[in-house]
């Protein structure tokens, strides 16, 4: 499909600095194909779900992936920006660098800064390949453990661009860019459908009948990626690695059986499912990289409806939500949110789509 297809303009002024306060007080668009949309919070979630109904959060945290050092292998020492975005092995991670062109294979880059102590007060890395896409391989001196703890001494919060361009990140950013369902380490992205939950919502969606169930996908930085391409088959997504356990397969499977609906809170869990998932349309247990693209035309085999943010025009997930919910019905349900004054990208409001059942 043509890239063009999935364009809109978006005020500056729409894109959320900083999340709502509580949480649960973010607005809520829902939008049910064929029903037009309606205006509420996300408080008003167990509302609109079913006794029998499950909920899949990602569990994923955030670590602190932004680094800053400078090149010291050569004679001149540019400071280099670093984001990380996934991890290769114990001791070496892919990144996106600024400015790229500064850095060749074997030059060694210095992280840290002045003031704070992390192990030896710096980390060194060595860059071991650049990509085409301009990625590149570090090779760092510690591995395992000891480079985790570096990375969390010595990085910040990797907010995304659209954010990190208006504003510096602060120490209120460590905890508002994180889930509460957070607890496995990984992602350099946050969830952010699940950053609208606090205790007291669970506990009312506990009351209403609705379960809960906890997957994982280490989100990358590829997410904030634009499509540069003019048609989507053309794009190639960047991997994500993910888990969902046999007892959460076996416990999904046994809901839609008896015809609860599969919550998907955010794109996040709704591709590792949909990667997890057969065309006899049963999840199964999944341990692996996906890369999975969904665009107008694929067939949902696990979700039937999915909670999630306002994304970027010409994004691979307002693809997504095109596919789930139909293009027409997001076109006209994006411009109501921009007109209304409905706060978009990571900290912003909150859609929940319903399934499109008609061919699209």
């Amino acid at each position: 499909m043509r890239t063009d297809l999935f364009d809109f303009e978006l005020p500056s002024d729409n894109i959320a600095l900083r999340p709502a306060s509580p949480r649960e007080a973010a607005r809520l668009l829902v939008v049910q194909p064929g029903c037009g949309v309606e205006d509420h919070t996300v408080g008003d979630l167990p509302d609109w779900l079913k006794p029998g109904d499950q909920l899949v959060v990602n569990d994923t945290k955030v670590i602190a992936a932004s680094l800053t050092g400078r090149r010291i292998s050569r004679e001149t020492e540019p400071k280099i920006e670093a984001t990380l975005i996934k991890r290769v092995d114990g001791s070496r991670w892919q990144a996106f660098v600024k400015p790229a062109k500064k850095l060749a294979p074997g030059d060694i880059v210095r992280f840290g800064n002045e003031g704070r102590v992390c192990l030896l007060g710096h980390l060194d890395a060595t860059v071991e390949a650049k990509g085409e896409a301009g990625e590149v391989t570090f090779a760092f001196t510690f591995h395992g453990p000891a480079l985790d703890q570096a990375i969390a001494e010595l990085g910040a919060p990797p907010l995304p661009p659209y954010i990190a361009s208006k504003r510096d990140a602060d120490e209120q950013d460590a905890a508002d860019y994180q889930t509460m369902f957070a607890v496995n380490e990984g992602a350099v992205a946050a969830p952010t459908a699940g950053l609208h939950f606090t205790p007291a919502l669970e506990a009312k969606l506990k009351e209403r009948g609705v379960g809960l169930h906890r997957v994982t996908l280490h989100v990358g930085a590829g997410t904030f990626l634009p499509v540069k391409v003019d048609d989507t088959t053309e794009h190639k997504m960047h991997s994500e690695w993910g888990s969902i356990s046999r007892e959460t397969a076996d416990a999904l499977n046994a809901a839609h059986a008896a015809g609860g609906r599969i919550v998907a809170v955010g794109t996040t869990s709704m591709r590792l499912l949909e990667s997890a998932t057969g065309e006899d349309d049963v999840i199964k247990p999944f341990a692996d990289d996906t890369a999975i693209f969904i665009t107008p035309g694929y067939r949902f085999r696990a979700v039937d409806i999915l909670l999630t943010n306002f994304h970027l025009p010409r994004s691979t997930l307002f693809m997504l939500v095109s596919a789930f919910a139909g293009l027409d019905t997001m076109k006209a349900a994006y411009a109501h949110a921009i007109s209304t004054g409905y706060r978009f990208y990571s900290y912003g409001d909150a859609s929940l789509l319903f399934r499109n059942e008609s061919p699209q």
